[in-house]
């Protein structure tokens, strides 16, 4: 009878959404709608003016161009279709976005949306791994404070590698989660963290194994069963991340290197040897041969170096303390608790040892990142975004079941007043910037945990309001910091969170003059995105050409890459041996490659000229220019949506092409153009010889503001 009935289908589609909705039988009515309403007040903070940052890391964007067009480099994550090189990292990253730009073609909103989705996927998987144990609050609080950390805001609508990273650590640690709640039937779950790490290696190398050492050590102590099955299940997951990461790493080792472009940001055309040493241990110790600014040794000395001062401090800096720091005190002041708390639970007590976990990621990520002499942005704390909130929604649950105790109730007032004290330094620090702000959240931070301390122990109702207000003040200043990180576009390579002034001049994080934080000029084109969604056509060229003309608003270094060319005033903490004499050209119209280091720190200004002649009879080659540098060639290159050779690699050091090999491309008619770029930075590569080989055999003529050599006519 069903079948005759034409209402069942629309009841039973009905019935399917209310069970959505609803969510669990178990659960409150008010969980499922409220989980659902943070990740819809997630992905539309995220998107909200989004294509405000246009191509936001061309380095990347010009990779994901590429993808989109060749299935070869998509594979390698070449920077062009032509696959003359890759990027300096492994290619998962731009996976997603090169697909997307495959199914809706090249626009800001077609590579920056699948990084959108990246963030509502980690507050989900976030709120997932800690709603298990700790109940559908706790879960909320953490997907809460996830979703308004400010680099977590600012990452997550990048194009960056970072964003992949975090969603897959976060799904690595709840899977070992579910691994330790799971007894005999647990393999899976930790093979599934495996395979997550594995692909994780593929977004970021080996910061993708930070956290490893203390996830593997608390599954074999503390996981149900017999040492032997726990060591035999993490065998398993190691297999798999060997397997998962290491089947893109064994093609690329064994493929021929003359059928595959050469692999960026190394000295030898070796993956592996990016991976251990520039992308490796050169992040640790400064020894990253192929960077800007040497290479040759440690970063600094006495607590300080190349990339700002070093030790415990440097997550609170001037440079670092507004993008992560806000409940890191929280943080860790819960996580004591929460051990604490724990202390005589059996082995197998699963809150012990999700305490175990998150606080062994956080300690294990912070430890590094403060004292890692080698290359470090401030953008790279989004790695501890994740494992802060998670401690911050698990000790606040532990200690709210306590809190009849006085020492639970102290601990939850001292937390709520820290964060209070803390986040009053941090918006002194921007002091014109929402100055009544600052003793709100201070006042109201301090009410709170009087109430947490007094009123929590005796009313229910009145701890909850207490709560709620320590909550609101201690989410305060980031949300602040959030929302004018989304309300501004965000360029180059080196960006930051939060207002206008909101880093010091501690360190190399200090912002510079200039724009030199990533940002776009007030009355610049942030708010025009490249063309509107189908991202192609004359409107989309003009948009990003006019964002690119903008002097001030790009900063153009691929990840890795310090400053060359600074203004006199450089900040402590930049890269020794920087140049003097400022950067060349000014805003709203600078030479094509007026920038320190050849105009390989802000690019081109493709204008209209330029774009014409790359594009006359631009399918005759195969690359339509070649030009020192990735920022150059990539700002070419999206312009016109053809090949352009980046000679060097992405600061103009890698060693490809040779000198020789340059010569024959040019004699079998392979490239039309090179573009110059100042004297370049003169890599081990011969860059500085092609440059003066070009100069010498090709006559030069100026397009709109750039030299242009064409290597089809010589002299």
């Amino acid at each position: 009878m069903t079948a005759l009935n034409p209402t069942a289908p629309a009841a039973r589609g009905s019935d399917r959404l209310a069970r959505f909705w609803r969510g669990r039988a178990e659960d409150a009515p008010w969980v499922r709608p409220a989980f659902l309403g943070l990740l819809a007040a997630t992905g539309v903070l995220y998107l909200w003016n989004l294509s405000a940052s246009g191509y936001a890391n061309s380095f990347y964007s010009a990779a994901v161009q590429a993808g989109g067009e060749s299935w070869k480099a998509f594979f390698f994550g070449s920077l062009d279709a032509a696959n003359a090189i890759t990027v300096d990292k492994p290619p998962a990253a731009l996976w997603p976005m090169a697909l997307s730009v495959r199914l809706f073609g090249l626009g800001s909103w077609q590579i920056l949306v699948p990084e959108v989705l990246m963030g509502v996927a980690t507050v989900g998987v976030l709120y997932g791994a800690v709603r298990r144990r700790f109940g559908a609050g706790a879960g909320l609080i953490a997907g809460l404070v996830l979703a308004l950390t400010p680099v977590a805001a600012l990452m997550f609508r990048f194009n960056n590698p970072d964003a992949l990273l975090a969603l897959l650590m976060t799904v690595a640690v709840y899977g070992v989660l579910r691994a330790l709640e799971d007894g005999p039937g647990s393999v899976k779950w930790l093979v599934g963290a495996g395979t997550a790490f594995g692909f994780a290696f593929l977004a970021k190398t080996l910061q993708a194994f930070l956290i490893l050492p203390p996830l593997a050590l608390v599954y074999a102590v503390c996981a149900p069963g017999g040492l032997g099955r726990r060591v035999r299940d993490l065998a398993l997951a190691g297999l798999a991340l060997l397997v998962s990461a290491g089947w893109w790493v064994a093609l690329v080792e064994l493929w021929p290197a003359s059928s595959r472009p050469y692999v960026g940001g190394s000295q030898n055309n070796s993956f592996l040897e990016l991976t251990f040493g520039y992308n490796g241990l050169g992040r640790i110790n400064g020894n990253e041969p192929g960077s800007v600014g040497g290479g040759g040794g440690p970063g600094g000395g006495a607590g300080g170096g190349r990339w700002g001062e070093t030790g415990i401090g440097r997550m609170f800096n001037d440079a670092v303390g507004g993008q992560i720091s806000w409940l890191l005190p929280a943080a860790l002041l819960l996580l004591v608790a929460g051990l604490v708390v724990t202390r005589r639970a059996p082995r197998t007590d699963t809150a012990r040892s999700a305490f175990l976990v998150w606080g062994g990621a956080l300690l294990i990520t912070l430890a590094v990142f403060s004292f890692m002499a080698g290359i470090f942005h401030e953008y790279y704390t989004i790695a501890l975004a994740p494992y802060v909130a998670a401690l911050v929604g698990t000790g606040a649950s532990v200690l709210w079941e306590e809190r009849t105790r006085f020492a639970a109730s102290a601990a939850l007032a001292v937390t709520a007043a820290v964060t209070a004290w803390w986040a009053w330094t941090l918006l002194g620090r921007t002091p014109d910037w929402l100055p009544w702000l600052r003793w709100t959240v201070l006042v109201a931070g301090l009410a709170a945990a009087f109430g947490l301390l007094v009123a929590g122990r005796v009313d229910r109702r009145l701890g909850l309001a207490a709560a709620g207000l320590g909550l609101a003040a201690g989410l305060a200043g980031p949300f602040a910091y959030t929302l004018a990180t989304v309300d501004t576009g965000h360029q180059g390579s080196i960006v930051t969170a939060g207002p206008a002034g909101g880093r010091g001049p501690g360190g190399f994080g200090g912002r510079m003059p200039g724009g030199f934080g990533g940002r776009m000029p007030e009355g610049g084109q942030g708010g025009q995105p490249p063309g509107g969604f189908d991202g192609r056509g004359q409107g989309q060229r003009q948009g990003q050409n006019q964002a690119q003309g903008q002097g001030q608003s790009q900063s153009r270094m691929p990840d890795g890459a310090p400053p060359q060319g600074m203004p006199q005033g450089t900040p402590q903490g930049m890269p020794q041996g920087a140049p003097q004499g400022g950067f060349q050209g000014s805003r709203g119209e600078r030479p094509g490659f007026g920038g320190g280091m050849g105009g390989l720190l802000n690019g081109a200004n493709v204008g209209a000229e330029a774009e014409a002649a790359l594009l006359k009879d631009a399918d005759s080659y195969t690359w339509v220019a070649a030009t020192v540098g990735a920022q150059n060639a990539a700002s070419y290159q999206l312009a016109t949506e053809k090949p352009v050779m980046a000679i060097g690699g992405f600061n103009g050091s890698d060693p490809s092409p040779t000198l020789a090999q340059f010569k024959q491309y040019v004699a079998e008619g392979r490239i039309h153009y090179f573009i110059g770029s100042g004297e370049g930075n003169g890599g081990p590569g011969g860059n500085s010889e092609i440059s003066a080989w070009v100069a010498a055999t090709f006559g030069k003529t100026t397009v709109g503001s750039a030299t242009f050599y064409d290597l089809t006519k010589e002299k």
